[in-house]
């Protein structure tokens, strides 16, 4: 075990980062943290929209129909505190929260968690049971104060698909909404909240002899890690982009070719909702702003809500995010952090070892963290349970740099999702509580994030791109080469029991 007097010195630190609590920071673990009540909503005052699009979407711009049920969404890059605001929020309007993590679904040490998929190599994990660290799943305690769907729901070795996602996701907001609560739906899974929100695909789901026949097809090729000519077998069968996968997805190449035997199409000929949406109401907001004031920019990043009248909830979506610099520098502390206690990631990945899966093998062992760090405990079994600083430092090194790369990642899709208002996690966590707060109960369908709030979504100034070349993780706790002895200690204590046993 780690020793006490470290622990806590990093942990008492977690909730300040030179002498500023914003909404990021709000979210790092303390037992140190003072629980404080949140000021009272503080209104806004609303500017008038005077931008086409966002008028053009305007829910008061529906006579006669009935108002739909808000669903508010909160997305945001790793570390950026979308986690802390939407329990505020859940707080505030007695809501429930509905997540949209890759992670925190899998049960394991506690109960079975389960893990999601995300574009880009990150897996959504708060399905997943045990798996609690490297998800940074709510407390027990916050989910006993608001209550949390679609969290420990899966085991480790279980798959879990967006086509499931989307299932669950609706009949979980249906039910908040039947008891009279507010969904809130958080969580940075790009494409998982894109068909939550505009529909999935009709893809036919395959017959129980058909998936048996696949299943068999596949099976041997599996078993000796043929993974070049099984996707061959698919490609063959018609569906080329089963070339794309990433390795080692059986997952996704069995219902590549469950779909081609049951339909005889490739999933790429089933139009997904998004595009055909896109494709729709871009096209005639188009030809609207010809005849528009042509002062105002129809690619103003304002005009989230093209045609969203046409969904089935009034989706209310807000994207956290914070300068790159900061974001990054929270993200690199927030990995140390995971790595402290002999309750961190480092024990997760034993026990995911030790459950006979390897890394890569499924969901839960492909996910950001998880992966690296049982690919680390491998190799020091291999080394009966020794670990010298500079490998620890590799990995965590590897570690922090993938959880970077993978928040560029999330910008980058969100970028393109103009339902999603901006704003500023670097302000405080009231400042966007509040806004978020007053968003919901507006009646004029209306948002307008004030200046000192709004994020932009533009890519970044010359400035930060300088900034960002020249930058350097700089650890908080690990540090020197004797920082990393506790660790080191661990390791030898729990992983040489494991030198003889196969890694592979």
């Amino acid at each position: 075990m780690l020793a006490a007097k470290s622990k806590a010195a990093l942990r008492a630190s977690r909730m300040f980062n030179n002498g500023v609590r914003s909404l990021h920071t709000c979210c790092l673990r303390s037992p140190f943290a003072v629980e404080r009540p949140l000021p009272q909503s503080i209104s806004y005052r609303r500017t008038r929209c005077r931008r086409l699009f966002a008028t053009f979407c305007s829910a008061a711009a529906i006579p006669n129909k009935e108002r739909k049920s808000k669903v508010i969404v909160i997305s945001g890059p790793t570390g950026s505190g979308k986690s802390r605001l939407a329990m505020e929020l859940a707080k505030r309007l007695n809501g429930e929260i509905i997540s949209a993590d890759s992670v925190q679904k899998i049960n394991g040490i506690e109960g079975w968690k389960l893990m999601w998929y995300s574009e880009g190599g990150m897996r959504k994990l708060d399905v997943y049971q045990g798996l609690d660290i490297g998800s940074a799943k709510p407390s027990a305690r916050d989910r006993k104060e608001v209550p949390h769907h679609l969290i420990d729901i899966l085991r480790p070795s279980d798959e879990y698909s967006v086509g499931r996602f989307f299932e669950d996701a609706r009949q979980a907001t249906r039910c908040v909404l039947d008891n009279g609560r507010v969904p809130i739906v958080c969580g940075g899974t790009g494409l998982y909240l894109r068909w939550f929100m505009y529909g999935k695909p009709n893809v036919p789901k395959a017959s129980p002899d058909i998936a048996a026949e696949v299943c068999s097809e596949l099976a041997d090729l599996r078993r000796n890690e043929d993974w070049d000519a099984a996707v061959q077998l698919v490609v063959k069968a018609g569906d080329s982009r089963a070339q794309d996968l990433a390795i080692n997805d059986w997952y996704r190449l069995r219902r590549s070719y469950e779909i081609i035997k049951a339909s005889g199409s490739p999933q790429s000929a089933f139009q997904v909702p998004y595009d055909t949406f896109r494709q729709d109401h871009v096209s005639g907001a188009a030809s609207s702003f010809q005849g528009a004031d042509h002062s105002v920019d129809p690619h103003d990043y304002s005009s989230e809500e093209i045609g969203t009248k046409e969904l089935d909830y009034e989706f209310i979506c807000f994207f956290l995010s914070s300068p790159r610099l900061n974001l990054y520098r929270s993200i690199d502390f927030r990995c140390e952090d995971m790595i402290l206690g002999s309750d961190g990631i480092l024990s997760e990945a034993t026990w995911l070892l030790n459950s006979g899966l390897l890394p890569n093998s499924s969901s839960a062992t492909k996910a950001i963290g998880y992966r690296q760090a049982m690919e680390y405990l491998l190799r020091c079994r291999q080394q009966g349970g020794r670990s010298s600083p500079e490998e620890f430092y590799a990995f965590l090194s590897e570690f922090q740099k993938a959880s970077r790369n993978f928040a560029k990642r999330q910008l980058t899709w969100f970028r393109n999702e103009r339902i999603y208002h901006w704003l500023d996690a670097s302000k405080p966590l009231e400042n966007a509580l509040n806004f978020v707060y007053d968003a919901y109960h507006s009646e004029s369908g209306n948002i307008s994030v004030p200046e000192s709030l709004r994020m932009k979504r533009d890519g970044s100034s010359y400035r930060e791109a300088s900034e960002m070349k020249a930058y350097r993780t700089r650890n908080r706790y690990f540090v020197k080469r004797q920082d990393c002895a506790d660790v080191l200690d661990w390791i030898g204590r729990t992983q040489s029991v494991y030198q003889d046993f196969p890694v592979a």
